[in-house]
């Protein structure tokens, strides 16, 4: 068994790494997707891409919240599909500007992992599934290999290194 040395990467950097992969792989999910899967509904009960878009945006805006010390929830609408993968990626530069400062934080750095960050990404394979149901598939990727950078949370990701079907 090899062993690894740790990295000099703290939690607050490490919050920053998990920040930046929302960003990479909120990008992948929304790239490409067709001009009505927006409002596509694999069920009865089922929230849209749209909606569940709109639930990110709500949760990293109370990511942020919570790292300012002052917990707020506000449920928005949804917006149309491009307005709201923008708000999407304002969201997560607010949210990235905040963890980069010399503040405080409000909240320790593994309750914002754990509540805000990992729902994200967990809303983001939702979107990716239901690309998938709604006949336009996002790609596999061996993550591993993929080139995510801390501060680099925007719409321009780099590109996939390895990715398969």
């Amino acid at each position: 068994m090899t062993e690894h040395a740790e990295t000099a990467v703290g939690g607050r950097e490490l919050l920053r790494h998990a920040v930046a992969t929302v960003a990479y792989r909120g990008a992948k999910a929304f790239r490409g997707a067709p001009e009505d899967f927006a409002r596509f509904r694999a069920g009865e009960t089922t929230r849209t891409p749209a909606e569940i878009l709109a639930h990110i945006c709500d949760v990293l805006d109370w990511g942020l919240s919570l790292a300012k010390g002052a917990q707020a929830w506000h449920k928005s609408e949804p917006q149309p599909w491009n307005d709201g993968v923008r708000r999407f990626f304002k969201c997560l530069h607010d949210l990235d500007e905040r963890l980069a400062s010399p503040e405080p934080l409000g909240c320790p750095v593994e309750k914002l992992f754990q509540a805000p960050v990992a729902d994200a990404l967990t809303h983001i394979g939702q979107i990716s599934m239901l690309r998938r149901l709604a006949g336009s598939p996002v790609r596999g990727e061996n993550y591993l290999g993929a080139d995510i950078a801390i501060g680099r949370v925007g719409i321009d990701q780099a590109a996939p290194k390895f990715e398969f079907d």
